[in-house]
């Protein structure tokens, strides 16, 4: 396409601020006349972000309206064809992304519902037996507690097992010292010295879930 001449219109834009020649705008602008014979030329795509920020700022308009004033039509067009489609861009990102946040959260209730189910079934004869243990033990206060422990223990061991739990030691157990898997109660202890454990700890694979409380074993 043939370039149109914009001498015209720089130099009415040019009157409006007493500027009298190309000249004298390069110099106020600080910008080469080469570049001033672009923009003459309708070549402001091909010049650079200062230098029409310096013009726009001379000639006492704003960039977008010097773009205006200065782009050919095609160009012109073209842009605005290129903002439409970037508008609807932006637009159908917003939605897909809405469509994410929806999919996350009901995939996020699912797996809840899943996790409370798989506890529940695991839970079942706890739920279940439970309350009447509890209420034959108010009934009876002689009740021994050995009948009612493996109502708790038995479904607490699977819930453990089925999330890879493990119990750093048994209640009694007398194990050599570890401050980074044990807690003193009381006293001191180094590393390696033997302690009794009083209040269990766990660990998920490496990772240290709860510390064991221990107690140092009385040496005679």
């Amino acid at each position: 396409m043939t370039n149109k001449d914009f001498s015209e219109k720089l130099q009415d834009l040019m009157q409006r601020v007493d500027i009298s020649s190309f000249k004298a705008l390069s110099c106020a602008a600080a910008v080469s006349a080469h570049q001033i014979l672009q923009l003459r030329r309708g070549k402001l795509e091909q010049m650079r972000v200062d230098v029409l920020l310096k013009l726009s700022s001379v000639l006492q308009v704003s960039l977008s309206e010097l773009v205006a004033t200065f782009s050919r039509v095609d160009l012109v067009k073209e842009k605005v064809v290129t903002t439409q489609e970037l508008l609807q861009e932006i637009a159908d990102l917003k939605i897909e992304y809405q469509r994410s946040q929806l999919q996350q959260e009901q995939q996020r209730e699912l797996l809840l519902q899943e996790f409370q189910q798989s506890s529940l079934q695991m839970l079942e004869s706890l739920l279940l037996q439970w309350p009447t243990a509890a209420q034959k033990a108010q009934e009876n206060p002689q009740l021994a507690a050995v009948k009612i422990v493996p109502l708790v223990q038995k479904p607490l061991e699977r819930i453990l097992q089925a999330w890879g739990i493990e119990a750093i030691a048994p209640v009694g157990a007398e194990i050599p010292y570890d401050p980074q898997l044990h807690q003193l109660m009381e006293g001191t202890a180094q590393p390696g010295e033997i302690v009794k454990v009083r209040y269990i700890g766990y660990l998920q694979g490496d990772k240290l879930l709860h510390r064991a409380k221990v107690s140092p074993v009385k040496k005679c």
